[in-house]
């Protein structure tokens, strides 16, 4: 039986099915060559679903679920396609001071070097106190991070396409 793809799909589910695809995301994003490493491929992309792996690479989720269907035989409906995408860079949040970042970190060399920075992320955000905020670097939108955050009660704002910014809602 052929699994389904929709927007929740996570993508080391879809590449376990669907092999073939790993290829059709490339050319869709040079952001997903990044599955090639076996280590993000068994650790990042086994919690981040379609929707999610579409707003690190900047494009339409529904287009990506469309063109991924497309890609493996099965007829394109829009009933898949009923959650919105995730929305891009907003403007500065009024709990945003620069003054009050109390932890940054560089999450670039953790994946260069083909490891997972979540958990490193979710501890040093854990650390913080009200008012304190948090800055890291990634080299992509780290969508299934933020989303954790977000359930845990942070508030998360990016300054730019690598630059997160949260914040524990007071």
């Amino acid at each position: 039986m052929e699994a389904d793809i929709n927007l929740q799909t996570k993508i080391a589910a879809l590449l376990e099915s669907y092999p073939e695809l790993e290829d059709k995301l490339i050319e869709l994003s040079p952001v997903f060559a990044k599955l090639r490493n076996p280590v993000l491929r068994k650790t990042v992309a086994k919690v981040t679903s379609i929707q999610q792996a579409a707003a690190i690479a900047g494009i339409s989720a529904p287009l990506l679920v469309i063109e991924l269907r497309k890609a493996a035989g099965f007829t394109v409906s829009e009933s898949n396609l009923n959650q919105s995408d995730h929305v891009g860079i907003e403007p500065q949040p009024s709990w945003f001071d620069k003054n009050n970042i109390s932890l940054y970190y560089d999450a670039r060399p953790v994946i260069d070097a083909g490891r997972s920075p979540m958990q490193e992320i979710l501890n040093l955000a854990s650390k913080l106190e009200g008012g304190e905020i948090l800055h890291f670097t990634t080299p992509f939108k780290p969508m299934p991070i933020l989303d954790i955050l977000k359930a845990k009660g942070f508030e998360v704002w990016s300054d730019d396409e690598n630059n997160y910014i949260i914040n524990l809602k007071s």
